[in-house]
């Protein structure tokens, strides 16, 4: 019988060894390197953020424009009537419970450091064009709105489908493996699928660490402008050591009372700040610049999105910023894919694909139109009205990117209650993202299971803490940079793997599909239907060989 191969090893109940070991032995040498060789770490980790983004950069911004057309080529295709379940099944959860986890997918750490600083640093130092002009500002909206727009929820929506589709239309385990079935068959089971989870469980460390990297040094910039505290790595390391140690303690309380609630909160708050930034700051033109916005940007989607700097001669803007966004959010989509494959049960593939692209991007639109967008206006004005003083959020960006929320709330009263809020919500999302991102690569390492063990979620909830601790050592931003370009790199493959998969498993159930409304139309024999009739579920679900068990 075929099945991911589970059993102990030392204090871990459930592992798939072969994932388990690679993943652990990579990951661990990559500490000690970056640890106990910290100036060769940083040199080498520069110099393959600079080898892959600036010979590879066409790869990352081909592949993400791949999953956006294949994307609308499934809304509108015959495929999207197919459910990703039974046929005729209804989905798990209802429209707005769907839109509100879809809600929390999409918003994280990195929202609340690049917000507000990624609008103000394109603005001051745009790639085309002047600086700190009117173009220059709505390039800089055009620019944030790509890095955070259809192009990234296109690579979730491509990985959560495939996921979703193999896990509930035929069967197979959730785990990135799965997808690969129309190709591999039952290889699925042997090295190739070790190696496929292997390079997802490496995707999701390093992409999650990148983001915890920035909410540690964003905390840290807020600390330091309530309480004086200094901006410097010995705190950050401190910082990383008690968010951990949280986050271990919202996983042993377990998905409902920990991950559940803290998002539940953390959504809450987001919503409470969102809010007072429109109502009491500049709330005509959030609204008249957030259309505006959207138009500028579906009118420069095309281009912007294929755009790759081949005429700018040495120029590496796109390796600092596109490619880099790309890579991180590819080594995310094996998380974020599960996450949302998880409570899409029931939807048909034109729903889903709809709800993911559009509903998510409405929300960081609005955020970035009321925090990039405001801070962005508050400069423009004060440069032409000479009664009006600068706010300083160009210097501040300077100085420190991640200060730049922060010095947008000293335009607004209650600024140390705000700014509070604002480093309670960062290290909210800090611990939901780690406990999530333990959740998957525990369910990775361990066959596809659904609950895996908490003391195995404890153990990768720790060595993101450590990782995050060395990649900040050994280079800062730069360092968690490049450990997202280098390990989004493979995972990217993988997916161009998975989209022809999908589109082999979709033509497949269509054609299964049309035989049994034949099947009926035709009134076809009851022996003819028999004889088919275990082939044509087997097709749809998987055959029993296939679901995982235990040894």
């Amino acid at each position: 019988m075929d099945h991911v191969k589970v059993g102990r090893l030392g204090p871990f109940p459930r592992v798939s060894k072969p994932v388990f070991l690679t993943s652990a032995i990579l990951i661990l040498a990559f500490i000690i390197f970056g640890a106990f060789f910290n100036e060769l770490a940083s040199e080498v980790f520069g110099q393959a953020k600079a080898f892959v983004s600036m010979r590879f950069g066409w790869f990352f911004i081909l592949v993400v424009n791949l999953t956006l057309v294949m994307s609308i080529y499934l809304i509108f295709s015959r495929y999207g009537d197919i459910r990703l379940g039974h046929q005729n099944e209804t989905p798990e959860y209802n429209i707005v419970s769907w839109i509100g986890m879809l809600f929390s997918a999409g918003i994280g750490i990195g929202l609340l450091y690049w917000g507000t600083a990624e609008p103000l640093y394109h603005f001051m130092a745009p790639p085309l064009g002047e600086p700190e002009s009117i173009a220059a500002a709505k390039q800089a909206m055009n620019i944030s709105f790509l890095h955070y727009g259809l192009h990234v929820w296109a690579i979730y929506g491509m990985v959560a489908l495939s996921l979703a589709y193999f896990h509930y239309r035929r069967g197979l385990p959730l785990a990135i493996r799965s997808t690969l079935y129309p190709l591999l068959g039952k290889k699925i089971y042997g090295p190739m699928g070790h190696i496929v989870d292997t390079l997802a469980v490496f995707g999701t460390m390093f992409g999650v660490v990148t983001t915890l990297g920035l909410g540690v040094l964003q905390i840290n910039s807020g600390l330091e402008s309530l309480f004086g505290i200094p901006n410097n790595i010995t705190v950050q390391i401190i910082l990383i050591a008690f968010i951990t140690m949280l986050a271990g303690l919202s996983l042993l309380m377990g998905l409902d009372k920990g991950i559940k609630r803290l998002s539940d909160i953390n959504i809450f708050f987001t919503i409470v700040l969102l809010s007072f930034v429109i109502i009491l700051g500049p709330t005509q033109f959030i609204f008249n610049s957030f259309f505006e916005n959207i138009g500028n940007y579906l009118h420069q989607v095309i281009p912007l999105g294929l755009w790759t700097e081949s005429y700018e001669g040495e120029a590496n803007w796109q390796s600092s910023w596109t490619v880099f966004y790309w890579a991180w959010w590819i080594s995310w989509s094996p998380f974020v894919g599960v996450f949302v494959a998880r409570i899409s049960r029931g939807r048909t593939i034109r729903e889903f694909i709809l709800g993911v692209l559009l509903i998510p991007i409405t929300i960081l639109f609005l955020w970035f139109t009321a925090f990039g967008g405001s801070a962005v206006h508050m400069e423009l004005m004060a440069a032409v009205d000479p009664n009006m003083v600068s706010p300083g959020l160009v210097e501040a960006v300077k100085a420190d990117t991640g200060s730049a929320i922060f010095k947008l709330m000293e335009s607004y009263p209650f600024t140390a209650a705000l700014n509070g809020l604002i480093v309670v919500m960062i290290v909210l999302w800090f611990v939901t993202s780690s406990d999530s991102a333990s959740f998957v690569i525990d369910m990775l390492t361990s066959g596809g299971d659904t609950n895996p063990p908490k003391i195995q979620r404890l153990f990768w909830a720790g060595t993101e803490g450590v990782i995050a601790a060395v990649l900040l050592a050994a280079g800062g931003l730069g360092a968690l940079q490049a450990a997202s370009i280098v390990s989004g790199f493979p995972f990217a493959v993988v997916i161009v793997i998975m989209m022809y998969s999908l589109l082999r498993g979709l033509s497949r159930d269509r054609l299964i599909l049309y035989r049994n409304q034949q099947r009926f139309i035709t009134e076809e024999s009851a022996e003819h239907n028999s004889a088919n009739e275990f082939r044509d579920e087997e097709l749809l679900t998987g055959p029993p060989s296939l679901k995982p068990t235990d040894e």
